[in-house]
């Protein structure tokens, strides 16, 4: 049987992005299939510890023993990226390929391929990040030429804790968000449980709603060579024509 074998760098302490990236691939197994290799992460703060947790050298070596398992696309299925700034995960993807022969990308890059393709510009964010990394985003996303309109976040160091926010308490988030009517608005965080309320939402605001989780999936089939519209019930990401 022919698969098609997707790796994911997972932070060590987030327990949602793996059985969210199984539940929405649900419907493509056993031919397309994801796997998981993790390195330490435990605090998401601008600390000198917190920011060396994201040192390039572990996650090569993940993604290596990722390698082991002949992946078709490596992810790195994190959003460090969108405080660091979004030239270190364009350098760990060029690293990553270097050092294994695999494409790869990031929830980051994913997700600013999206905005770019449909054309956002005005941005509603969601996450469960500090008040200073919060700020952070913001500020690369206004050099990056999207505004963000709205924004809410959950000032948490996390990282296990951003696991234990219920469906609830992220649905509201992404309504008040909504007010402001942005053109997107983006879940940011692969440790959220963003992914399944997508869905309804979308059809109840009717604003598009990029989860990390979900754009990682949309991505790594796309580099993969499969059709991301085979997903269905996760949302119109993987139905929109300009992402296909």
């Amino acid at each position: 049987m022919q698969r098609t074998l997707l790796g994911m760098l997972t932070p060590s302490s987030n327990t949602v992005l793996e059985p969210y990236t199984s539940a929405i691939l649900r419907d493509l197994m056993p031919a397309v299939s994801a796997h998981f290799q993790r390195f330490t992460v435990k605090e998401i703060s601008l600390s000198e510890a917190a920011l060396a947790q994201f040192d390039p050298a572990p996650q090569l070596d993940a993604a290596r023993l990722l390698s082991d398992a002949r992946m078709d696309v490596i992810a790195w299925n994190g959003t460090s990226s969108s405080w660091l700034g979004f030239d270190a995960d364009r350098r760990l993807c060029a690293a990553i390929t270097e050092a294994t022969g695999i494409p790869a990308t990031s929830s980051v890059l994913a997700l600013n391929e999206v905005l770019e393709r449909t054309g956002v510009k005005r941005l509603g964010l969601v996450t469960p990040y500090l008040d200073d990394i919060q700020t952070a985003i913001v500020d690369n996303y206004r050099r990056e030429g999207v505004e963000v309109v709205a924004e809410r976040h959950l000032n948490d160091r996390g990282n296990f804790s951003f696991s234990e926010y219920d469906e609830q308490t992220l649905a509201e988030m992404v309504r008040e968000v909504a007010r402001a009517e942005p053109e997107a608005i983006t879940i940011l965080c692969t440790n959220l449980r963003g992914a399944g309320i997508v869905e309804e939402l979308e059809r109840e605001l009717g604003i598009p709603i990029y989860d990390s989780v979900s754009v990682t999936v949309w991505k790594s089939l796309l580099l993969a060579g499969q059709d991301p519209s085979a997903i269905h019930g996760w949302g119109q990401l993987f139905h929109d024509p300009r992402l296909g």
